[in-house]
C-alpha cells in the first residue's frame, strides 16, 4: 500500500491514541486505582485501538467498560491477539506501518 494512504488510514487511530493518553495522564489519576480488571479499562481500550483499529478497538473497549461494574469479579483481561502484525507501535504509542521502520 502507498505510504501516504497508509499514513492517512492511521490518522484516526493515532488521534484516539492521543486522546486516550491524555485521559490516562490527566483524568484517570483523579479516580485512583478503581478498575476491577488488569489492565485498566482505559489501558485496555488504548491497546485495543492500537492493535485492532478504531472500529474493533472501540467495540472491544466499550464491551470491557460495560463488564466493569461493582459486581464484576474482575481479574486479568488482555485484549484478543492479532493474527498479523502489519503495524508497529512507537514508544509514545502511535501506530506506524511495519514497513516504515524497514524502508
Amino acid at each position: 500500500m502507498n505510504a501516504v494512504v497508509t499514513f492517512a488510514m492511521l490518522v484516526p487511530r493515532n488521534l484516539l491514541v492521543v486522546l486516550l493518553r491524555g485521559y490516562r495522564a490527566v483524568i484517570s489519576p483523579l479516580y485512583g486505582d478503581v478498575c476491577r480488571y488488569y489492565p485498566s479499562c482505559s489501558h485496555y481500550t488504548l491497546q485495543a485501538i492500537q492493535q485492532h483499529g478504531v472500529v474493533r478497538g472501540f467495540w472491544l473497549g466499550t464491551r470491557r467498560i460495560l463488564r466493569c461494574h461493582p459486581w464484576a469479579e474482575g481479574g486479568i483481561d488482555d485484549i484478543p491477539a492479532r493474527r498479523n502484525d502489519r503495524y508497529q507501535i512507537t514508544r509514545f504509542g502511535f501506530v506506524i506501518s511495519a514497513s516504515h521502520e524497514r524502508g
